[in-house]
């Protein structure tokens, strides 16, 4: 009970000491928690995530985005909160719970023959936790730093001690609901004879993924042990291991108060260990064809599964009949690659020049390719022998692979290198008399403009750009889950951030969507000639294959749902606020309606579909599912009916009829869920009404209307609240004639014109004569009360 109020204590009073250390016979309970000196890292009980299972760990404490970077007890969870740590005078942490008795449910593997009346366990601000024979003695007899789970920090080791007979590696949790020993590990390795890599392994020893070589910086080697460390630095920094084989180096950033990633692997198809086979190479540049290629002399094994852009079979020799031994043979270089594979059959010598290296490989008939290494002004000598393994091809950074070739294959590169030269000498003079010829000819057409430019202004179209599929992959770090900001009928939506930093939302057509090319070219059409504060901004579209983007600004605020129907966000909305969303969005759809050079339908207005930019402005997005009309056009009709449920009116839902009144009807729901907080669909009150609508209907009709208010705005200004309710109900009416115009919504919004009483609206229930039933006021159709975008499709 002390060491619980000690705690108590020292979290209520951050400025206190904190409770760092477990003496001999004391508990932590769960509940319970050691804090390092620093207040950096607590260790106690806890679940993750969707889990109920029990487990001890340490976590980062001033971190919002909790962080659990050590679990003791990973493969032995307890199922309830009975757990209790302790130490014996023998040192050994005791994880117990009641349910096992006097059997540990976990325990440390310390051996000691003595017993000690002062062994204690203390946790460090490194996080790590230690075991200490005595008060006295500065060396500790175990540390959990020994033992990582799936997360190394600065001080811990990830390598080998060849003298003890320690591995230190990473190993993934199985998944994020369940920390036990998961399918990857992270490990150095090394032959001894070249240079140490990092791999990652895949359900045992299957390579999935290998690093570049190991900064020297960053590791130590000598004849008792190799292993890598991370540089400390004033800020949080620290690797982990995913339960999806993706490995992440973090840092904490304070301004965004989130951990930023400064690198991880493996992004690319090209990065996942030998994706094409033996003697290849694979470049992340030629995603669009094939990121497979032969190395010179090689030629693919399966021309078929290369034509399938299958390349796992690997590259062969092209003459196995000519003799690559004191037979003429010469090297062939391949630029700036990754290392191949050094844990095969590689050896490193030091300190030989460039010439000296090519004679070491080209004196041994089994050598298939060298690299020199230069480092801090002195050079050495990489070499392979068999097949070369994993070359991956980098843009800027990586090393020349010299590879092994016969006479033939260096004849002819020969002859194509003097061809190559010849032609583009000849290209050279060839392409100054054609920019010649272009500049006179600019000029001309230049000079002709503007003489024929007229003073009166031409109409401007907005510049739609063309981005390449590559830009859109380094963007959104190979579309990864961590960049999702959102899921639709369309497909994918996510964060990206190009070269020039500049944020952006990709929104990527899903090929299994039933919203295919016609909705794309639909949305980009409209999109590009649109321009309203209220309308999200297309900065572009990605086309390539099978690929079809949108590339739009991007809103840090998401859509108005996430802070509307969030109990903790939607504080963040007061009634000022909300007014100018309500007018933001019903400026937005004036436009589309009336302003724009097309008078356009969208169809699918929802809370979701209005985004928040920084200053909580809000703008309408997703256009996929618009229509036009044209000229004195009205109203048309659909066999295709989609939208959402809770946002189409009957005529629509039931006879697939539309024009500008579904908008308004659409737009009048959206404001009465601004008003009230609360969901159109996910209202129910028994015996009442079945939606949103007939509530706000029946505390009209007795003039309580103001209660629908939403109950966790401290204060707004009833007049424009009660306004806000009237406008909606005439919105929502279930004859389309008789709703506003989206004109009229603005003036009576505005308080420039004085709004009619509304009549019945559409969707709510009434009570019969005998007051013990209720019936919908439509009676020709019916709509689920679930948020559901729905699709009619009509044959061809």
């Amino acid at each position: 009970m002390l060491l619980k109020a000690l705690l108590v204590v020292s979290l209520l009073f951050p400025f206190c000491t904190s409770i760092d250390t477990i003496e001999m016979d004391q508990h932590v309970k769960d509940g319970d928690l050691l804090v390092s000196k620093e207040n950096i890292f607590a260790l106690g009980f806890f679940s993750p995530r969707n889990s109920s299972s029990r487990y001890v760990g340490i976590w980062y404490v001033q971190k919002d985005q909790k962080a659990v970077v050590w679990v003791a007890n990973r493969n032995d969870p307890i199922n309830d909160t009975s757990g209790v740590l302790t130490i014996d005078r023998y040192g050994r942490l005791l994880l117990y719970s009641n349910n096992m008795q006097n059997i540990p449910v976990w325990s440390t593997n310390v051996t000691v023959q003595t017993a000690s009346f002062s062994c204690r366990a203390q946790l460090l601000d490194s996080g790590n936790l230690v075991i200490y024979r005595d008060n006295k003695s500065k060396k500790f007899m175990w540390q959990s730093f020994d033992y990582p789970t799936d997360t190394l920090l600065p001080g811990m080791k990830l390598g080998v001690n060849w003298k003890l007979g320690i591995e230190w590696v990473l190993t993934s949790w199985k998944s994020q609901d369940n920390p036990g020993t998961g399918e990857y590990t992270n490990r150095l390795y090394s032959n001894q004879t070249a240079t140490p890599e990092f791999f990652i392994f895949y359900k045992g020893l299957t390579p999935h993924w290998r690093s570049a070589p190991v900064d020297a910086g960053t590791l130590v080697s000598n004849q008792d042990e190799m292993y890598f460390f991370l540089k400390n630095d004033s800020t949080s920094t620290r690797v982990v291991l995913k339960d999806s084989g993706l490995v992440q180096h973090l840092r904490w950033n304070n301004a965004d108060r989130e951990w930023k990633e400064l690198w991880s692997g493996p992004k690319y198809r090209c990065d996942l260990y030998g994706e094409c086979g033996a003697n290849s190479k694979c470049s992340p540049d030629n995603i669009i064809s094939f990121e497979c290629d032969c190395l010179p002399g090689y030629e693919p094994k399966s021309v078929n599964d290369w034509n399938m852009r299958d390349g796992s079979d690997g590259c062969v020799s092209k003459r196995v009949a000519v003799s690559k031994c004191r037979n003429g043979e010469g090297f062939m270089k391949v630029a700036r690659v990754k290392d191949p594979d050094t844990t095969k059959a590689a050896r490193l010598e030091k300190g030989i020049s460039v010439k000296e290296c090519e004679q070491v490989c080209l004196s041994n008939c089994s050598c298939t390719a060298y690299m020199v290494i230069e480092s801090e002004g002195r050079s050495d000598c990489l070499t392979w022998y068999g097949e070369l393994l994993d070359i991956l091809v980098y843009t800027q950074a990586g090393r020349d692979l010299h590879v092994r070739v016969d006479k033939i294959e260096l004849a002819e590169n020969s002859q194509n290198s003097k061809d190559f030269l010849k032609r583009r000498g000849m290209l050279a003079v060839l392409m100054l008399s054609v920019l010649l010829a272009l500049v006179l000819i600019v000029s001309l057409a230049c000079w002709r403009i503007k003489k024929k430019r007229k003073t009166k202004e031409t109409r401007r179209h907005p510049e739609l750009q063309f981005f390449h599929l590559r830009t859109i992959i380094a963007a959104t770090n190979n579309f990864s889950p961590v960049q999702k900001l959102g899921q639709g009928g369309f497909g994918t939506v996510y964060k990206g951030v190009l070269r020039n930093n500049q944020n952006i939302a990709v929104k990527r057509l899903s090929r299994t969507s039933e919203q295919g090319v016609e909705e794309f070219k639909n949305e980009v059409a409209l999109i590009a000639r649109l321009q309203h504060r209220n309308l999200v901004k297309l900065l572009g579209c990605c086309i390539k294959g099978q690929e079809r983007m949108l590339v739009l600004e991007y809103l840090p605020n998401k859509s108005l749902d996430c802070f509307l129907f969030d109990h903790t966000k939607k504080s963040l909305l007061d009634w000022q606020k909300r007014f100018e969303i309500i007018n933001g969005v019903a400026r937005g759809v004036l436009y589309l309606h009336q302003d724009s050079r097309l008078r356009i339908i969208p169809r699918d207005l929802k809370t979701s579909n209005v985004l928040l930019d920084a200053e909580m402005n809000p703008k309408i997005s997703d256009f996929g599912m618009a229509r036009i009309f044209h000229g004195d056009q009205l109203q048309d009709r659909t066999n295709r009916v989609v939208g959402t449920y809770g946002y189409m009116p009957p005529e629509y839902v039931v006879f697939g009829r539309f024009s500008t009144k579904l908008d308004v009807f659409s737009f009048g729901v959206i404001l009465l869920e601004i008003v009230s907080g609360k969901k159109n669909n996910s209202f129910h009150q028994e015996d009442h009404f079945v939606n949103l609508i007939g509530h706000v209907w029946q505390l009209w009709s007795e003039d309580r209307a103001l209660e629908i208010v939403d109950s966790s705005l401290e204060s707004y200004t009833p007049d424009e609240a009660m306004r806000c309710i009237q406008v909606g109900l005439l919105c929502v009416e279930e004859e389309s004639k008789n709703r506003p115009s989206m004109s009229a919504v603005v003036f009576m919004l505005s308080g420039e014109a004085s709004a009619p009483s509304p009549q019945q609206p559409a969707f709510s229930l009434r009570k019969n004569s005998s007051g013990d039933a209720a019936v919908p006021s439509v009676s020709k159709g019916s709509c689920s009360i679930n948020d559901v975008t729905i699709t009619k499709f009509e044959g061809r």
